[in-house]
């Protein structure tokens, strides 16, 4: 256990300011993220080190395709979560806390330099709760000139996410839905903090956004619209992922349609340059150039950067915003 960040104590109880539940914990109560703990009127840090999955994943899998197409990123992550999904993809091991390994955090910075890593990828559950590991880990993998990605609900508050955000290179932040009403009741979340953090993110590293799509939940055109203009009208070349929805958790719905899928994308195209459906096998999502669709990244049968020189798209010489 580690000393958790971003808390002030009241009378034996602590109140946690690191996201917007802002807990309020009695001696020995945890916080709704499973992950930090009142323990002698000190808030703690439960999973610091306590590692419930690790491996080397293509970074296309965070999904980042527009962040060294291509490369390889040691990923790891532990048990916890803010928010309580009724889809939730994950759910094993962030509901179970007793399943883990201790790790220090040398080690995964060695790991992070093998297998031809890039750096370190905080993803699998949320690791905003786990804050202060990503923070002192990002610190030392920037020193050692490797790249920290965070793969995010988003759902933190403003003055801990300034105080990561000058050690993460790349995230992607999980979109749910523009519904307040879905955040509440199927997520446990709220949806505005969310929207914050990716604006401030985005002023300040490499953003991509990733939206599951439910049919009948979150998958209606007003809604993308109103999605893809929010993420447009802060930047057009942030790429937005629609991934697929398979039944999990707490959730049955029947899988997402592809049919589906393939409207939201040519909807969220109206406002952004570049749209990709995900978790679903055999749709093309090589990246085109905005401007005259020459192939820059092809990912069928691996990803090769192709068409980008400079970058600059090599047939038109368009100024392209991938960093390769």
């Amino acid at each position: 256990m580690k000393e958790a960040l971003y808390y002030s104590t009241e009378n034996g109880r602590v109140y946690c300011v690191l996201c917007p539940h802002y807990c309020k914990l009695s001696e020995g109560e945890t916080g709704k993220c499973m992950g930090r703990k009142n323990i002698d009127g000190k808030l703690y840090s439960l999973n610091y080190g306590k590692i419930t999955s690790y491996g080397f994943d293509p970074i296309e899998k965070k999904p980042l395709f527009h962040f060294y197409p291509g490369s390889t990123v040691f990923s790891f992550g532990t048990f916890g979560c803010n928010f309580s999904c009724d889809f939730c993809q994950n759910w094993q091991i962030v509901e179970d806390s007793s399943m883990y390994i201790e790790m220090e955090n040398k080690e995964l910075l060695e790991f992070s330099s093998l297998n031809d890593s890039i750096g370190i990828a905080y993803t699998y559950n949320e690791p905003s709760i786990y804050y202060e590991m990503v923070l002192d880990l990002a610190k030392s993998v920037r020193k050692a000139g490797k790249k920290n990605i965070l793969v995010t609900n988003g759902f933190l508050n403003r003055e801990p996410l300034k105080e990561l955000l000058p050690y993460i290179d790349a995230m992607n932040i999980d979109l749910k839905s523009m519904s307040r009403n879905y955040y509440k009741t199927l997520c446990k979340g709220s949806l505005d903090p969310v929207l914050r953090t990716i604006e401030l993110a985005a002023e300040k590293t490499h953003v991509e956004i990733t939206n599951l799509v439910i049919d009948g939940e979150n998958s209606s055109e007003e809604e993308m619209e109103r999605m893809a203009s929010f993420i447009g009208n802060i930047d057009k070349n942030i790429p937005l992922h629609l991934s697929r929805y398979f039944p999990h958790n707490r959730m049955n719905n029947s899988p997402t349609k592809v049919e589906t899928l393939e409207k939201l994308r040519n909807i969220a195209l109206k406002h952004l340059n570049y749209v990709y459906v995900g978790n679903v096998w055999g749709v093309n999502n090589d990246t085109l150039c905005p401007n005259c669709r020459n192939k820059l990244i092809s990912r069928y049968p691996e990803t090769k950067v192709v068409g980008i020189e400079g970058n600059h798209c090599n047939h038109c010489g368009e100024r392209i915003s991938i960093v390769v």
